[in-house]
Protein backbone atom coordinates (compact mmCIF):
# COMPACT_ATOMS: atom_id res chain seq x y z
CA UNK A 1 0.00 0.00 0.00
CA UNK A 2 1.36 3.42 -0.97
CA UNK A 3 2.23 5.58 2.04
CA UNK A 4 -0.07 8.56 2.44
CA UNK A 5 1.48 12.02 2.36
CA UNK A 6 0.66 14.57 5.06
CA UNK A 7 0.68 18.35 4.64
CA UNK A 8 0.23 21.01 7.32
CA UNK A 9 -0.85 24.41 6.00
CA UNK A 10 -0.99 27.52 8.16
CA UNK A 11 -3.00 30.52 6.97
CA UNK A 12 -2.15 33.90 8.44
CA UNK A 13 -4.52 36.68 9.46
CA UNK A 14 -4.69 38.33 6.05
CA UNK A 15 -5.34 34.92 4.44
CA UNK A 16 -8.55 34.57 6.49
CA UNK A 17 -9.18 38.29 6.99
CA UNK A 18 -12.15 38.78 4.66
CA UNK A 19 -14.73 36.89 2.63
CA UNK A 20 -12.56 37.26 -0.49
CA UNK A 21 -9.45 36.02 1.32
CA UNK A 22 -11.36 33.05 2.72
CA UNK A 23 -12.54 32.16 -0.80
CA UNK A 24 -8.90 32.11 -1.92
CA UNK A 25 -7.95 29.96 1.06
CA UNK A 26 -10.79 27.55 0.27
CA UNK A 27 -9.54 27.20 -3.33
CA UNK A 28 -6.01 26.54 -2.08
CA UNK A 29 -7.21 23.81 0.28
CA UNK A 30 -9.32 22.22 -2.47
CA UNK A 31 -6.43 22.30 -4.96
CA UNK A 32 -4.08 20.77 -2.41
CA UNK A 33 -6.28 17.69 -2.18
CA UNK A 34 -5.01 16.67 -5.63
CA UNK A 35 -1.49 16.05 -4.34
CA UNK A 36 -1.90 15.42 -0.62
CA UNK A 37 -3.81 12.61 1.06
CA UNK A 38 -3.89 14.08 4.58
CA UNK A 39 -4.16 17.83 5.21
CA UNK A 40 -4.14 19.80 8.45
CA UNK A 41 -5.13 23.46 8.23
CA UNK A 42 -3.98 25.83 10.98
CA UNK A 43 -5.81 29.14 11.07
CA UNK A 44 -4.88 32.49 12.57
CA UNK A 45 -7.40 35.03 13.78
CA UNK A 46 -8.84 37.32 11.12
CA UNK A 47 -6.47 40.22 10.44
CA UNK A 48 -6.62 42.86 13.17
CA UNK A 49 -8.76 40.82 15.56
CA UNK A 50 -6.06 39.86 18.09
CA UNK A 51 -4.98 43.50 18.42
CA UNK A 52 -8.62 44.51 18.88
CA UNK A 53 -9.11 41.90 21.60
CA UNK A 54 -5.99 42.82 23.54
CA UNK A 55 -6.59 46.57 23.21
CA UNK A 56 -10.02 46.01 24.72
CA UNK A 57 -8.54 43.92 27.52
CA UNK A 58 -6.18 46.78 28.38
CA UNK A 59 -8.98 49.37 28.02
CA UNK A 60 -12.18 47.51 28.93
CA UNK A 61 -14.31 50.63 28.56
CA UNK A 62 -13.96 50.21 24.78
CA UNK A 63 -15.23 46.64 24.82
CA UNK A 64 -18.67 47.64 23.51
CA UNK A 65 -17.21 49.03 20.29
CA UNK A 66 -14.97 45.99 19.98
CA UNK A 67 -17.97 43.72 20.42
CA UNK A 68 -19.71 45.42 17.50
CA UNK A 69 -16.58 45.20 15.34
CA UNK A 70 -16.12 41.49 16.06
CA UNK A 71 -19.73 40.77 15.22
CA UNK A 72 -19.62 42.78 12.00
CA UNK A 73 -16.33 41.30 10.80
CA UNK A 74 -17.19 37.66 11.40
CA UNK A 75 -20.89 37.71 10.62
CA UNK A 76 -20.53 39.59 7.34
CA UNK A 77 -17.92 37.08 6.14
CA UNK A 78 -20.09 34.14 7.24
CA UNK A 79 -23.15 35.51 5.46
CA UNK A 80 -21.16 36.06 2.26
CA UNK A 81 -19.63 32.58 2.25
CA UNK A 82 -22.01 30.08 3.81
CA UNK A 83 -25.02 29.24 1.67
CA UNK A 84 -26.53 26.50 3.85
CA UNK A 85 -28.88 28.29 6.26
CA UNK A 86 -28.53 25.71 9.03
CA UNK A 87 -24.72 25.83 8.88
CA UNK A 88 -24.79 29.63 8.79
CA UNK A 89 -27.08 29.87 11.81
CA UNK A 90 -24.94 27.41 13.78
CA UNK A 91 -21.72 29.25 12.89
CA UNK A 92 -23.13 32.62 13.91
CA UNK A 93 -24.48 31.13 17.14
CA UNK A 94 -21.08 29.70 18.08
CA UNK A 95 -19.19 32.90 17.24
CA UNK A 96 -21.72 34.96 19.17
CA UNK A 97 -21.10 32.70 22.17
CA UNK A 98 -17.37 33.47 21.97
CA UNK A 99 -18.09 37.20 21.67
CA UNK A 100 -20.10 36.98 24.89
CA UNK A 101 -17.15 35.25 26.58
CA UNK A 102 -15.05 38.22 25.49
CA UNK A 103 -17.56 40.70 26.96
CA UNK A 104 -17.67 38.85 30.30
CA UNK A 105 -13.86 38.70 30.52
CA UNK A 106 -13.57 42.43 29.80
CA UNK A 107 -16.19 43.19 32.46
CA UNK A 108 -14.21 41.13 34.98
CA UNK A 109 -11.00 42.98 34.12
CA UNK A 110 -12.74 46.32 34.49
CA UNK A 111 -13.97 45.34 37.96
CA UNK A 112 -10.58 44.02 39.07
CA UNK A 113 -8.66 46.90 37.52
CA UNK A 114 -6.17 44.68 35.65
CA UNK A 115 -6.09 41.45 33.71
CA UNK A 116 -3.98 38.50 34.82
CA UNK A 117 -1.76 36.80 32.20
CA UNK A 118 -4.19 33.88 32.28
CA UNK A 119 -7.18 36.15 31.56
CA UNK A 120 -5.28 37.94 28.78
CA UNK A 121 -4.50 34.60 27.13
CA UNK A 122 -8.17 33.61 27.32
CA UNK A 123 -9.07 36.87 25.56
CA UNK A 124 -6.27 36.72 22.97
CA UNK A 125 -7.25 33.14 22.05
CA UNK A 126 -10.79 34.14 21.06
CA UNK A 127 -9.74 35.41 17.63
CA UNK A 128 -8.43 32.01 16.55
CA UNK A 129 -11.40 30.28 18.11
CA UNK A 130 -13.83 32.41 16.07
CA UNK A 131 -11.78 31.99 12.91
CA UNK A 132 -11.82 28.21 13.35
CA UNK A 133 -15.64 28.15 13.28
CA UNK A 134 -15.79 30.42 10.25
CA UNK A 135 -13.18 28.60 8.16
CA UNK A 136 -14.46 25.10 8.99
CA UNK A 137 -18.01 26.05 8.04
CA UNK A 138 -16.79 27.73 4.84
CA UNK A 139 -14.89 24.61 3.76
CA UNK A 140 -17.81 22.30 4.51
CA UNK A 141 -20.26 24.57 2.70
CA UNK A 142 -17.93 24.45 -0.33
CA UNK A 143 -18.16 20.65 -0.33
CA UNK A 144 -14.80 20.03 1.35
CA UNK A 145 -15.23 17.67 4.30
CA UNK A 146 -13.60 19.44 7.24
CA UNK A 147 -13.46 18.75 10.96
CA UNK A 148 -12.67 21.70 13.24
CA UNK A 149 -11.05 21.14 16.64
CA UNK A 150 -9.37 23.70 18.88
CA UNK A 151 -5.68 23.08 19.53
CA UNK A 152 -6.40 23.21 23.25
CA UNK A 153 -7.56 19.60 22.82
CA UNK A 154 -4.10 18.30 21.90
CA UNK A 155 -1.37 20.98 22.05
CA UNK A 156 -0.11 20.73 25.65
CA UNK A 157 2.01 23.54 27.10
CA UNK A 158 3.43 24.70 30.40
CA UNK A 159 1.69 27.42 32.40
CA UNK A 160 3.83 30.33 31.22
CA UNK A 161 0.80 32.34 30.09
CA UNK A 162 1.33 34.72 27.13
CA UNK A 163 4.48 32.89 26.01
CA UNK A 164 3.92 29.21 26.73
CA UNK A 165 6.29 26.41 25.74
CA UNK A 166 4.96 23.14 24.33
CA UNK A 167 5.35 19.78 26.03
CA UNK A 168 6.34 17.83 22.92
CA UNK A 169 5.92 14.35 24.40
CA UNK A 170 2.41 15.00 25.70
CA UNK A 171 1.49 16.89 22.53
CA UNK A 172 2.76 14.07 20.31
CA UNK A 173 0.54 11.48 22.02
CA UNK A 174 -2.58 13.64 21.99
CA UNK A 175 -2.05 14.93 18.44
CA UNK A 176 -1.63 11.50 16.91
CA UNK A 177 -4.58 10.07 18.83
CA UNK A 178 -6.93 12.89 17.80
CA UNK A 179 -5.77 13.88 14.32
CA UNK A 180 -4.90 10.56 12.68
CA UNK A 181 -8.43 9.08 12.76
CA UNK A 182 -9.87 12.25 11.20
CA UNK A 183 -7.16 12.42 8.55
CA UNK A 184 -7.40 8.71 7.74
CA UNK A 185 -11.15 9.17 7.24
CA UNK A 186 -10.40 11.69 4.50
CA UNK A 187 -11.35 14.84 6.39
CA UNK A 188 -9.46 18.10 6.31
CA UNK A 189 -8.50 18.74 9.93
CA UNK A 190 -8.84 22.43 10.82
CA UNK A 191 -7.40 23.79 14.04
CA UNK A 192 -6.31 26.96 15.78
CA UNK A 193 -2.85 28.45 15.67
CA UNK A 194 -1.29 30.47 18.49
CA UNK A 195 -3.02 28.65 21.35
CA UNK A 196 -2.73 25.53 23.46
CA UNK A 197 -3.66 24.48 26.98
CA UNK A 198 -1.73 23.57 30.10
CA UNK A 199 -2.10 20.26 31.95
CA UNK A 200 -5.14 21.65 33.78
CA UNK A 201 -6.86 22.63 30.53
CA UNK A 202 -6.40 26.40 30.91
CA UNK A 203 -5.92 28.20 27.61
CA UNK A 204 -2.37 29.42 26.91
CA UNK A 205 -0.82 31.27 24.00
CA UNK A 206 2.55 30.68 22.33
CA UNK A 207 3.41 34.38 21.99
CA UNK A 208 2.44 36.85 19.28
CA UNK A 209 2.77 35.43 15.80
CA UNK A 210 2.68 31.93 17.28
CA UNK A 211 0.48 30.37 14.60
CA UNK A 212 3.60 29.58 12.54
CA UNK A 213 4.99 27.85 15.60
CA UNK A 214 1.74 25.91 16.04
CA UNK A 215 2.00 24.59 12.48
CA UNK A 216 5.62 23.57 13.04
CA UNK A 217 4.74 21.78 16.29
CA UNK A 218 1.87 19.87 14.69
CA UNK A 219 3.95 19.07 11.63
CA UNK A 220 6.81 17.74 13.72
CA UNK A 221 4.75 15.51 16.03
CA UNK A 222 2.46 13.86 13.44
CA UNK A 223 4.91 13.90 11.57
CA UNK A 224 3.97 15.68 8.33
CA UNK A 225 5.97 15.53 5.11
CA UNK A 226 5.85 19.30 4.69
CA UNK A 227 4.63 22.47 6.39
CA UNK A 228 3.48 25.39 4.24
CA UNK A 229 3.07 28.88 5.68
CA UNK A 230 0.54 30.90 3.67
CA UNK A 231 0.90 34.65 4.12
CA UNK A 232 0.51 37.86 2.09
CA UNK A 233 4.02 38.02 0.55
CA UNK A 234 5.63 35.86 -2.11
CA UNK A 235 8.07 34.27 0.32
CA UNK A 236 11.29 35.34 2.01
CA UNK A 237 12.58 38.51 0.38
CA UNK A 238 16.07 39.89 0.16
CA UNK A 239 14.90 42.80 2.32
CA UNK A 240 11.79 44.74 3.27
CA UNK A 241 10.27 45.93 -0.04
CA UNK A 242 8.89 48.97 1.75
CA UNK A 243 12.48 50.13 2.22
CA UNK A 244 14.00 48.82 -1.02
CA UNK A 245 11.71 48.53 -4.04
CA UNK A 246 14.22 46.27 -5.84
CA UNK A 247 13.86 43.54 -3.17
CA UNK A 248 13.43 40.05 -4.67
CA UNK A 249 11.89 36.81 -3.48
CA UNK A 250 14.40 34.08 -2.62
CA UNK A 251 13.44 30.75 -4.16
CA UNK A 252 15.46 28.87 -1.57
CA UNK A 253 17.10 29.58 1.75
CA UNK A 254 18.77 27.40 4.38
CA UNK A 255 17.39 26.81 7.86
CA UNK A 256 20.37 28.60 9.35
CA UNK A 257 19.78 31.66 7.21
CA UNK A 258 16.04 31.90 7.86
CA UNK A 259 16.63 31.44 11.59
CA UNK A 260 18.88 34.51 11.58
CA UNK A 261 16.43 36.50 9.46
CA UNK A 262 13.46 35.57 11.66
CA UNK A 263 15.39 36.49 14.80
CA UNK A 264 16.61 39.79 13.40
CA UNK A 265 13.29 41.24 12.37
CA UNK A 266 12.05 39.53 9.20
CA UNK A 267 8.35 39.11 9.99
CA UNK A 268 7.68 36.41 7.40
CA UNK A 269 8.24 33.61 9.92
CA UNK A 270 7.99 33.26 13.70
CA UNK A 271 11.53 32.71 15.12
CA UNK A 272 10.56 29.55 17.04
CA UNK A 273 9.19 27.84 13.93
CA UNK A 274 12.53 26.56 12.70
CA UNK A 275 13.63 24.18 15.45
CA UNK A 276 10.81 21.59 15.40
CA UNK A 277 10.91 21.58 11.59
CA UNK A 278 14.67 20.94 11.53
CA UNK A 279 14.54 18.30 14.25
CA UNK A 280 11.73 16.44 12.46
CA UNK A 281 13.56 16.70 9.12
CA UNK A 282 10.50 17.91 7.23
CA UNK A 283 10.14 20.46 4.44
CA UNK A 284 9.00 24.04 4.92
CA UNK A 285 7.63 26.38 2.30
CA UNK A 286 6.45 30.00 2.55
CA UNK A 287 3.91 31.09 -0.03
CA UNK A 288 1.42 33.83 -0.88
CA UNK A 289 -2.33 33.24 -0.52
CA UNK A 290 -2.94 36.09 -2.95
CA UNK A 291 -0.47 34.77 -5.54
CA UNK A 292 -0.61 30.97 -5.21
CA UNK A 293 0.99 30.43 -8.62
CA UNK A 294 4.23 31.87 -7.21
CA UNK A 295 6.40 29.03 -5.88
CA UNK A 296 7.39 31.06 -2.84
CA UNK A 297 10.46 30.17 -0.80
CA UNK A 298 11.52 26.67 0.14
CA UNK A 299 13.68 26.10 3.17
CA UNK A 300 16.41 23.51 2.96
CA UNK A 301 18.60 21.80 5.54
CA UNK A 302 21.70 21.97 3.33
CA UNK A 303 22.83 25.14 1.59
CA UNK A 304 23.38 24.66 -2.13
CA UNK A 305 26.27 26.42 -3.83
CA UNK A 306 25.29 29.88 -4.97
CA UNK A 307 27.03 32.93 -6.33
CA UNK A 308 25.26 34.89 -3.59
CA UNK A 309 27.54 35.37 -0.59
CA UNK A 310 24.94 37.61 1.03
CA UNK A 311 21.30 36.46 0.78
CA UNK A 312 19.34 39.14 2.60
CA UNK A 313 19.39 42.24 4.77
CA UNK A 314 16.97 42.89 7.61
CA UNK A 315 16.49 45.41 10.40
CA UNK A 316 15.09 45.52 13.91
CA UNK A 317 13.99 49.05 14.73
CA UNK A 318 13.11 50.82 17.99
CA UNK A 319 16.04 49.46 19.98
CA UNK A 320 18.37 51.13 22.46
CA UNK A 321 21.94 50.35 23.38
CA UNK A 322 22.47 49.91 27.10
CA UNK A 323 26.07 50.33 28.27
CA UNK A 324 27.69 49.43 31.58
CA UNK A 325 31.17 50.93 31.85
CA UNK A 326 33.89 51.39 34.42
CA UNK A 327 37.58 50.69 34.87
CA UNK A 328 36.76 48.67 37.99
CA UNK A 329 35.05 46.02 35.83
CA UNK A 330 38.28 44.75 34.28
CA UNK A 331 39.17 41.25 35.45
CA UNK A 332 36.27 40.99 37.91
CA UNK A 333 34.48 37.66 37.38
CA UNK A 334 30.72 37.49 37.23
CA UNK A 335 29.99 41.05 36.08
CA UNK A 336 28.30 39.93 32.88
CA UNK A 337 26.30 37.29 34.78
CA UNK A 338 25.06 39.91 37.22
CA UNK A 339 24.17 42.28 34.39
CA UNK A 340 22.14 39.77 32.44
CA UNK A 341 20.54 38.45 35.60
CA UNK A 342 19.19 41.95 36.12
CA UNK A 343 17.98 42.08 32.51
CA UNK A 344 16.30 38.69 32.89
CA UNK A 345 14.37 39.96 35.91
CA UNK A 346 12.63 42.45 33.59
CA UNK A 347 11.75 39.68 31.08
CA UNK A 348 13.52 41.62 28.34
CA UNK A 349 14.93 40.03 25.19
CA UNK A 350 18.52 40.96 24.27
CA UNK A 351 19.10 40.60 20.51
CA UNK A 352 22.73 41.78 20.43
CA UNK A 353 25.71 41.90 22.82
CA UNK A 354 29.22 43.34 22.50
CA UNK A 355 32.01 43.64 25.06
CA UNK A 356 35.26 45.56 24.89
CA UNK A 357 38.39 43.34 24.99
CA UNK A 358 39.61 45.44 27.93
CA UNK A 359 36.49 44.24 29.82
CA UNK A 360 35.84 47.86 30.85
CA UNK A 361 32.40 47.95 29.25
CA UNK A 362 29.48 45.75 28.27
CA UNK A 363 27.04 46.95 25.64
CA UNK A 364 23.81 45.29 24.55
CA UNK A 365 20.59 46.13 22.75
CA UNK A 366 17.08 46.01 24.21
CA UNK A 367 13.69 47.09 22.86
CA UNK A 368 13.17 50.82 23.43
CA UNK A 369 10.00 50.33 25.47
CA UNK A 370 11.84 48.21 28.06
CA UNK A 371 15.05 50.29 28.27
CA UNK A 372 13.95 52.28 31.33
CA UNK A 373 13.04 49.13 33.26
CA UNK A 374 16.37 47.56 32.33
CA UNK A 375 18.32 50.63 33.45
CA UNK A 376 16.52 50.66 36.80
CA UNK A 377 17.20 46.96 37.34
CA UNK A 378 20.89 47.40 36.49
CA UNK A 379 21.29 50.38 38.79
CA UNK A 380 19.72 48.40 41.62
CA UNK A 381 21.91 45.37 40.97
CA UNK A 382 25.10 47.43 40.74
CA UNK A 383 24.25 49.99 43.44
CA UNK A 384 27.31 48.99 45.50
CA UNK A 385 29.66 49.06 42.49
CA UNK A 386 28.33 52.46 41.41
CA UNK A 387 28.77 53.85 44.91
CA UNK A 388 32.38 52.64 45.05
CA UNK A 389 33.06 53.80 41.45
CA UNK A 390 33.89 50.31 40.26
CA UNK A 391 31.27 51.09 37.65
CA UNK A 392 31.27 54.65 36.35
CA UNK A 393 27.83 54.71 34.79
CA UNK A 394 24.95 52.75 33.35
CA UNK A 395 23.20 54.48 30.48
CA UNK A 396 21.24 53.96 27.27
CA UNK A 397 21.41 55.54 23.84
CA UNK A 398 18.61 57.14 21.87
CA UNK A 399 16.70 54.88 19.49
CA UNK A 400 18.86 52.76 17.20
CA UNK A 401 18.32 49.94 14.70
CA UNK A 402 20.08 46.60 14.32
CA UNK A 403 20.77 45.99 10.63
CA UNK A 404 21.77 42.40 9.89
CA UNK A 405 23.37 40.93 6.78
CA UNK A 406 22.60 37.23 6.35
CA UNK A 407 24.20 34.63 4.11
CA UNK A 408 25.67 31.18 4.70
CA UNK A 409 28.17 32.01 1.94
CA UNK A 410 29.92 34.36 4.35
CA UNK A 411 31.38 31.32 6.11
CA UNK A 412 33.81 30.68 3.29
CA UNK A 413 34.18 34.16 1.78
CA UNK A 414 36.87 36.65 2.70
CA UNK A 415 36.46 40.41 2.84
CA UNK A 416 32.74 40.41 3.54
CA UNK A 417 33.03 42.43 6.75
CA UNK A 418 35.33 44.94 5.05
CA UNK A 419 32.86 45.32 2.20
CA UNK A 420 30.03 45.97 4.64
CA UNK A 421 31.90 48.75 6.43
CA UNK A 422 33.12 50.26 3.16
CA UNK A 423 29.59 50.42 1.80
CA UNK A 424 28.22 51.99 4.98
CA UNK A 425 31.08 54.49 4.93
CA UNK A 426 30.26 55.48 1.35
CA UNK A 427 26.75 56.34 2.52
CA UNK A 428 28.10 58.31 5.49
CA UNK A 429 26.54 55.94 8.03
CA UNK A 430 28.15 55.70 11.46
CA UNK A 431 28.32 52.23 13.03
CA UNK A 432 27.70 52.29 16.79
CA UNK A 433 28.31 48.60 17.54
CA UNK A 434 29.02 45.32 15.72
CA UNK A 435 28.31 41.65 16.46
CA UNK A 436 28.86 38.42 14.57
CA UNK A 437 27.60 35.02 15.62
CA UNK A 438 29.93 32.03 15.81
CA UNK A 439 27.95 30.41 12.97
CA UNK A 440 29.25 33.21 10.67
CA UNK A 441 25.87 33.22 8.92
CA UNK A 442 25.15 36.82 9.93
CA UNK A 443 26.84 40.09 10.76
CA UNK A 444 24.90 42.76 12.66
CA UNK A 445 25.64 46.46 12.89
CA UNK A 446 23.90 49.02 15.06
CA UNK A 447 23.10 52.38 13.46
CA UNK A 448 21.20 55.49 14.49
CA UNK A 449 17.45 55.20 13.91
CA UNK A 450 17.42 57.85 11.20
CA UNK A 451 20.09 55.92 9.24
CA UNK A 452 18.10 52.67 9.10
CA UNK A 453 16.68 52.92 5.60
CA UNK A 454 19.94 54.11 4.03
CA UNK A 455 21.86 51.37 5.82
CA UNK A 456 19.50 48.69 4.51
CA UNK A 457 19.61 50.12 0.98
CA UNK A 458 23.39 50.36 0.93
CA UNK A 459 23.93 46.80 2.16
CA UNK A 460 21.24 45.38 -0.10
CA UNK A 461 23.39 46.54 -3.04
CA UNK A 462 25.99 43.93 -1.98
CA UNK A 463 23.59 41.12 -2.92
CA UNK A 464 24.40 39.67 -6.33
CA UNK A 465 21.10 38.90 -8.06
Amino acid sequence: MMEQKTLVMKFGGTSVGSADALRRTTRIVRDSRRDWDRIVVVTSAMAGVTNLLLDSANHPAGALNAERSLREKHFSAAEALIQNKTTLAETIREIEGLIQVFVKLCNSIQILGAGSPRALDAIAALGERMSLRLLTATLNDAGIAAQGVEATEFLVTNSNFQNACPDFNATRKKTRALLNPALDAGNIFVTTGFIGANADGAITTLGRGGSDYSAAIIGSVLPADEVWIWTDVDGVMTTDPRMVTSAKTLSEISYGEIAELAYYGAKVLHPKTIRPIVEAGIGLRICNTFNPAQEGTRLTAVRKKSKRVIKAVTAIQKQRLVTIEGRGMAGVPGMAALAFGAVTSTKTNVPLITQASSEQSICFAVPSETAEDVLNALKTTFAHELEESKIDKVWSSNDVSIVTVVGAGMQSASGVTGGIFSRLGEYGINVLAVAQGSSEVSISVVVNANDTENAVKSLHELIVH
